[in-house]
């Protein structure tokens, strides 16, 4: 068990060592369908076609069956860009199967918009599926009506503006909206919005318009955000890149859940990492990237580790998105999130600051059963629960919460682990250990043991399932479809892992019920 520790740690060490590369996201579906339909040459990106083909579900759709509402703009895209690659092997039974899934499929945006929605959604989807009306008329697909005014309204305010700003959060689905290459400017990455899909679609129409001054620029950067997905394969790119400041803030903010923001072995890689988010967070926040807009979640959660690392800074940055007693991710935004408020609470509290209101929003939005599932920016429960219950718990010692303490424990699975889905993820039972870990110091003897118990049996689990430097595979965070930001889903296994371990020596040291 020593030995793993040791190899856990070191692993952690080598992780954070990278984060100076944009960040490291799992490939997309989405994105790279919509990069290979605006790159046109179907023969030079066979292999690209290949792995799009190969990751159709057998009911002929893309994304997890577990996550429905995260499956219509991947299959879309897919069945778009298959549509114009009819003689490549498999392409036209992938159009075929795609069509009757999406037939068969019911409309979540009939009515109601879902608070969950993916970004964007109200002006990618009804953009997919007018192309796909006009390509495969007679068909009877979802229309998305419930979003159709939401698209028209933000048409209507973005003619009235010449060019949006670098960084602009409407610029990540310009692929939605964009025409005219004079609308965008590639950041200093060469980017259009941090977005795959936005910078291909705005290299195609800059390359028809003859607006080619930065074309080579944004060519550099799909070729970077390609390899940042290790897949090895030209043309595969990530739903987001780069993410150097999200990867590096939530890394550090889930080594603090499980106790090891401070530990010797990581000193020197979080040092590093620390001083980095101190020179870049100025008086507007932090974005997830650095030449993207400041937004509320990267500002909390950045403010939250500086002040674990000793520092002092100023909670002004996160004022600008305090709207009442509720902090917005990004000004108007269509709803709020639970887990940026979770976040700016948990900030607030460290900085010893007043956070009535933020606390009552957050204790407000737990469902039925004490737990918090209403998020947008990712799909599990398990994830804004696990940092709700951090935040509600910081500066309290004796804070308790039998009802969630309760649904958590009910929640663990047969096999000992933990999964909003179908099945157990790490990422998300680690999660699990999180909160169990803050909720055990505030137990009596009887919670102990039974908080004991089922970190035993999660421990179990993630031995059996533990592979040195192995890449997580399971998209649960939310952008245009759902993706997995590797990196920081492989800190949040290693962490949990880590945390198990330690706990179960102190139990088999001290008895059952001691706390790590």
């Amino acid at each position: 068990m020593n030995a793993l520790s040791e190899q856990i740690l070191s692993e952690l060490r080598h992780l954070l060592s990278e984060m100076s590369d944009g960040g490291s996201v799992g490939p997309s579906v989405y994105d790279t369908a919509r990069a290979l339909q605006f790159h046109g040459n179907v023969t030079g990106r066979q292999d690209a076609y290949a792995w799009l083909i190969a990751q159709q579900q057998a009911d002929g759709g893309w994304g997890s069956a577990d996550f429905p509402l995260f499956r219509h703009a991947p299959t879309w895209a897919a069945l778009l860009a298959l549509q114009r690659a009819d003689p490549l092997l498999g392409a036209a039974d992938a159009v075929q199967t795609a069509t009757r899934f999406l037939e068969r499929q019911p409309d979540p945006y009939s009515h109601v918009v879902p608070e969950d929605a993916p970004i964007g959604a109200e002006l990618i989807l009804p953009q997919l599926c007018g192309e796909a009306a006009s390509l495969l008329g007679g068909v009877e697909f979802p229309r998305h009506p419930a979003l159709l005014p939401l698209r028209q309204a933000c048409l209507v305010k973005l003619r009235a503006v010449a060019t949006l700003p670098s960084g602009h959060p409407l610029l990540h689905s310009w692929e939605a909206w964009g025409t005219s290459p004079t609308t965008a400017c590639p950041d200093d990455d060469g980017s259009i919005g941090i977005s795959p899909a936005a910078t291909a679609a705005w290299r195609a129409h800059a390359v028809t318009q003859g607006s080619t001054t930065q074309v080579g620029r944004a060519d550099a950067y799909l070729q970077a955000a390609s390899r940042a997905t290790r897949s090895g394969i030209e043309g595969v790119v990530p739903n987001v890149w780069p993410i150097n400041v999200f990867e590096p803030c939530w890394s550090l903010y889930t080594l603090h859940l499980a106790g090891l923001f401070a530990h010797p072995a990581l000193a020197e890689a979080v040092r590093v990492i620390v001083a980095q988010l101190d020179a870049r967070l100025g008086v507007r926040g932090l974005g997830p990237a650095l030449h993207f807009a400041a937004d509320a979640d990267d500002t909390a959660v950045a403010l939250c580790v500086l002040r674990l690392a000793g520092r002092e800074p100023a909670v002004d940055a996160l004022r600008h998105f305090e709207i009442g007693e509720l902090f917005v991710t990004f000004p108007g935004e269509r709803n709020a999130s639970v887990s940026t408020n979770i976040h700016a609470l948990h900030a607030l509290r460290l900085l010893g600051k007043p956070a009535a209101g933020t606390s009552a929003y957050v204790e407000a939005n737990r469902n039925p059963h004490g737990l918090w599932d209403n998020e947008k920016w990712h799909v599990s429960w398990l994830y804004p629960t696990a940092h709700a219950v951090a935040a509600l718990a910081q500066g309290k010692p004796q804070w308790r919460d039998e009802r969630a303490l309760a649904a958590l424990l009910q929640a663990q699975r047969d096999d000992g682990g933990w999964g909003a889905g179908r099945a157990s993820t790490f990422e998300e039972t680690a999660y699990a250990l999180f909160a169990l870990h803050v909720m055990d110091g505030s137990e009596e003897p009887t919670g102990r043991r039974r908080i004991a118990q089922a970190v035993a049996r999660a421990l179990e689990w993630m031995l059996a399932r533990h592979a040195a430097h192995a890449l997580p595979q399971t998209p649960l965070w939310i952008g245009k479809e759902l993706y997995c930001p590797t990196r920081v889903v492989r800190v949040a296994e290693l962490a949990g892992l880590w945390l198990a371990l330690r706990w179960g020596r102190r139990v088999l040291a001290e008895g059952a019920g001691a706390a790590p």
